[in-house]
């Protein structure tokens, strides 16, 4: 062998020792962290990641759905409680206002009377005002794109999305010219009537947990969110967190007996677990099997204060998605939600399987539904066969997938998959 030859053979073996010592700059690549969500499995996620970097093609599918609606949320926003046309009463524009939808005014406004008080109730007939002179609109927005933006980081790694969620996050809560005070005193409002009612804490309950389980994605490394930002936001969390425990409001809608108490303790739970205070998580994770499930669920599984609704079906879909992120932050406090029984029988899983005919279209739906929509049952099926619910698994193949695909395998926690206006 010439020398020449002799060279080429020892490069060829260096090369092949080196690429064997010396990954690939994929392989390198940090592997993200768990997040330490409140709702969302972080572990599960972290797995999830891995699985899609190996090429899964389920998980790629799901991956473009969830790129698109970060995608749409790149040219919108960042929004603020501070634009709006009126500020809450008393004039502090950072107060958060939303408003009655049913309540419309009798009078011309004036410079005197800006809200063109006295209000009366026409009920069905939705105020336009509630749409564009409030903030309710606005903060679904920052709930939902915080959501999309953040896990859309975490499965790609594109910095956009991040930089993105970030100032959407830093504008609402955190920049003293544009943050919201962390109350809802304001809230379901109605104007020269009541300055704000105990039941406009659902306005964020029943999908702040997004933004919080966003957060806890961010913490993970993301580009441009900064320690400074991460104290920002727990301390925000903290005094949202005290006012929900304490306000004369947070303590009313606790008290509720419906889907309203429901949410008001996952939320509140969710708020303790992502601020530290994983005692009073637990305490409202193990609080709602006496004081939820056993008068909220009958024994076959109905829920008969949401079937007395117009929107029986949204409601009896609605109260459990609240239940099965109850459940979701459980886990992550040692307490299994999925396998209590009440003392006629009820239980999470019962309540779901009520749902089954009407979710795989089995059967019609037989109580009063304005607004009839399958898919909206799809998560909380997800959330029973995930915990071990066998007619539960059977259904998910039979599901309807939600407009803009079925997320669940990107981001397992239940959302509210039909909408409201009210």
């Amino acid at each position: 062998m010439s020398g020449r030859s002799r060279a080429a053979v020892v490069l060829t073996a260096l090369a092949a020792i080196g690429a064997v010592l010396v990954p690939s700059a994929h392989a390198t690549a940090r592997a993200p962290k768990a997040p330490d969500t409140a709702v969302l499995d972080g572990a599960r996620l972290q797995r999830t990641k891995a699985d899609l970097d190996r090429g899964d093609p389920r998980l790629r599918r799901a991956v473009k759905d969830l790129t698109s609606r970060a995608d749409a949320w790149l040219g919108q926003g960042p929004w603020t409680v501070v634009d709006k046309p009126k500020p809450a009463p008393g004039g502090d524009v950072h107060e958060y206002l939303s408003q009655a939808p049913y309540w419309w005014p009798t009078t011309t406004p004036t410079a005197g009377n800006p809200w063109g008080c006295p209000y009366v109730q026409r009920d069905g007939q939705r105020n336009p005002e509630v749409d564009t002179g409030t903030d309710r609109q606005d903060v679904e927005k920052v709930f939902d794109s915080a959501y999309d933006l953040s896990l859309a980081w975490y499965y790609t790694g594109k910095r956009q999305y991040a930089e993105k969620a970030g100032r959407v996050l830093r504008t609402w809560f955190l920049d003293p010219a544009t943050r919201m005070n962390p109350n809802l005193d304001h809230a379901q409002f109605i104007p020269c009537k009541y300055d704000g009612r105990a039941i406009g804490v659902i306005d964020f309950s029943q999908s702040y947990t997004s933004v919080v389980d966003a957060l806890a994605i961010l913490a993970t490394g993301a580009p441009g969110w900064s320690a400074a930002d991460r104290a920002g936001m727990r301390g925000w969390n903290t005094d949202f967190r005290d006012w929900l425990e304490n306000s004369a409001f947070g303590q009313e809608e606790g008290a509720a007996a419906n889907n309203h108490g429901t949410f008001y303790d996952m939320q509140l739970a969710a708020l303790a677990y992502a601020t530290g205070d994983k005692a009073l998580a637990r305490k409202a994770v193990l609080d709602a099997r006496a004081g939820r499930i056993d008068p909220q669920i009958a024994g076959d599984g109905s829920q008969p204060q949401e079937l007395a609704r117009t929107r029986s079906w949204h409601y009896s879909t609605f109260d459990l998605v609240a239940y099965t992120r109850l459940a979701a932050i459980g886990r992550h406090v040692g307490v299994n939600l999925w396998t209590y029984r009440g003392p006629d029988g009820q239980s999470l899983s019962k309540a779901v399987d009520y749902l089954l005919p009407a979710a795989t279209g089995a059967a019609a739906w037989p109580y009063p539904e304005l607004e009839f929509h399958r898919y909206a049952a799809s998560d909380v099926v997800h959330a029973a066969a995930d915990a071990g619910d066998r007619a539960a698994q059977r259904a998910v193949r039979r599901l309807e997938a939600p407009p803009g695909g079925d997320l669940w395998a990107l981001r397992p926690a239940a959302e509210q998959l039909d909408s409201i206006a009210g």
